[in-house]
């Protein structure tokens, strides 16, 4: 989808990194796709993904959880599953 490239959607494998260094590998799925409990999807839904849609890479997100709020970095967004998944 050419229109999706360089930014978050809906599908997208997203990698994200932190001050501390803190590294995750997400992929914003539908609510019916979370009951395989795979660790890296996240709903499309959740705060976390509602913060990255529409970010590109290098764009800061700000994640508001139940312990405040969070920044993150987005390094890397791809809309096939990454190779060492």
């Amino acid at each position: 989808m050419p229109e999706q490239e360089g930014k978050v959607y809906f599908g997208a494998w997203v990698e994200i990194e932190n001050d501390a260094g803190e590294q995750k590998k997400l992929r914003l799925v539908g609510v019916d796709e979370i009951y395989d409990h795979h660790p890296q999807h996240i709903s499309i839904e959740s705060p976390m993904a509602r913060a990255l849609l529409g970010k590109q890479v290098d764009d800061e997100v700000e994640v508001h959880t139940p312990l405040g709020k969070k920044l993150w970095y987005i390094n890397s967004i791809r809309y096939e599953k990454p190779e060492n998944s």
